[in-house]
């Protein structure tokens, strides 16, 4: 596909994003070809709808496909993933939303699930997360710049400027993780990266944008609240980092994983 080609099809795909969520967006990404997309073009297709979802602040199902489509199922399904604590859940293809999880999202909690191939799933978990990190700290840049204390815009205080410069780091280097993830630890490893940066852009944004970050009116929280269910998926941030622990002392060395 030429630059133009995908430059409308990101258009496309955002634009859909901003107007629907949920079913209606499962839907309408499967009318975009996202199946195919997933099975032609994996390397590609789940970077660009994950960063959207986050970005957007919109979501879908589609976890259930990158993961069956790994284990050389059928996408279009659903199936139990693992969740932070050892415990199991499904992301159901309607719009209830359960308690389960926030009372946003229709994720439920079921007994148990079957070891399935996780790479695939945490990459394009740790690319949702990066988008929801970006859609924070754009929110928190344009409340510095917009806000005025003391005759001056907040952005020229030093400790704001330091606070937007870390949460930048943090998304740069997830997503540098992400980019170069080509196996079972490098994807581990980038989806705890990503989710660390979401938790330090979270911390980082509600200090920047103070008390109307916490209103309901505002938009960070339903970020925040998407990137905590997002860094519990398939394993949280602390879990992926002693998994990868005991990976390496079992190796005895730490391999190569990237080519700089």
């Amino acid at each position: 596909m030429d630059t133009e080609s995908w430059q409308l099809l990101e258009e496309a795909v955002r634009k859909t994003m901003t107007t629907a969520s949920g079913r209606q967006l499962d839907e309408a990404l499967a009318e975009l070809g996202w199946l195919d997309m997933l099975t032609q073009m994996p390397d590609s297709a789940v970077p660009l709808v994950f960063r959207l979802l986050g970005e957007t602040g919109s979501h879908a199902p589609v976890i259930n496909d990158v993961v069956l489509h790994a284990a050389g199922r059928d996408a279009g399904g659903t199936v139990p993933l693992p969740f932070a604590g050892g415990s199991w859940v499904v992301w159901e293809r309607t719009d209830g939303a359960t308690t389960t999880l926030g009372g946003e999202l229709p994720i439920r909690r079921v007994p148990n699930g079957e070891p399935l191939p996780l790479a695939a799933g945490r990459r394009a978990l740790g690319w949702w997360l990066v988008g929801s990190s970006r859609a924070m700290l754009t929110r928190a840049r344009q409340h510095a710049l917009d806000r005025v204390q003391f005759g001056r815009p907040v952005a020229s205080f030093q400790a704001i400027r330091h606070r937007l410069a870390e949460t930048l780091v943090a998304i740069e280097g997830a997503e540098a993780a992400l980019q170069a993830a080509c196996d079972e630890l490098g994807c581990l490893l980038a989806k705890a990266a990503a989710g660390q940066a979401a938790l330090t852009a979270a911390r980082h944004c509600q200090q920047v944008l103070g008390g109307i970050g916490f209103t309901a009116e505002h938009e960070l929280h339903r970020h925040v609240k998407r990137s905590l269910v997002l860094d519990g998926m398939l394993g949280n941030t602390r879990e992926l980092t002693r998994e990868a622990g005991s990976i390496l002392r079992a190796k005895g060395f730490a391999p190569r994983l990237a080519q700089l």
